[in-house]
């Protein structure tokens, strides 16, 4: 074989390999649906709880991407509508975080689990892992408000054999050092929080995605 050829066969061999070396490298996509408390209502930018995420992810040594599908207002009904074009980036794995204005509009608790079950129905079809992330009713609702509302999500999360997070807000909700003026939206120290106390489940989240 003349050396000319040799050499342009090396060349090819090595772009190859280049794109192969990048595809393996390529990180893991998480889609993070959900509300303001996603999206990062009132929040400077760069504080975002998927920023956040993404940054903490990386300190433990994962390169994944969190994509900021967080839609502030946005009820179980709308996520569901959007759910669609909001997994046009195949994603390898979901965090899924709504119903907490469904409970703010006094939307029926069964109406509620209606519209997470279709997600969580879609993404199980998609074979795309899911962590569900819970929410509590405000007290100030009623007994048998707040009893129904929050028996949706571990209902959800044992249907669907999906890894859980049972309230978004642990260790923030009612704490004003940790909340914005409203009391209803984490700061940025806030976040902070969640993101530490959810990154074990994250975690687990990323290598249940990987054996996929």
């Amino acid at each position: 074989m003349p050396r000319a050829v040799r050499f342009l066969l090396s060349i090819l061999l090595l772009v190859f390999m280049a794109g192969v070396g990048q595809a393996v490298a390529a990180p893991l996509k998480i889609l993070a649906l959900g509300s303001s408390l996603t999206q990062g209502y009132g929040l400077p930018p760069g504080t975002e709880f998927p920023v956040q995420l993404q940054a903490a992810l990386k300190k433990s040594g994962i390169d994944a991407t969190v994509i900021n599908a967080g839609v502030s207002g946005d009820t179980s009904a709308g996520g569901l509508a959007r759910l669609d074009w909001s997994l046009a980036d195949h994603p390898d794995a979901v965090i899924l975080e709504l119903g907490s204005n469904d409970m703010l509009r006094g939307i029926a608790p069964a109406e509620t689990e209606k519209n997470l079950s279709a997600i969580l129905e879609k993404l199980k079809a998609a074979h795309i892992r899911v962590l569900l992330t819970g929410m509590k009713a405000q007290q100030n609702l009623g007994k048998e408000y707040y009893t129904a509302f929050d028996a949706i999500y571990p209902r959800l999360a044992k249907k669907y054999g999906v890894l859980f997070y049972p309230f978004f807000l642990d260790g923030v909700a009612m704490n004003p050092k940790l909340n914005q003026d409203d009391g209803m939206h984490p700061n940025p120290a806030g976040v902070k929080v969640i993101v530490a106390r959810m990154l074990p489940l994250v975690k687990k989240l990323v290598a249940a995605a990987e054996t996929n």
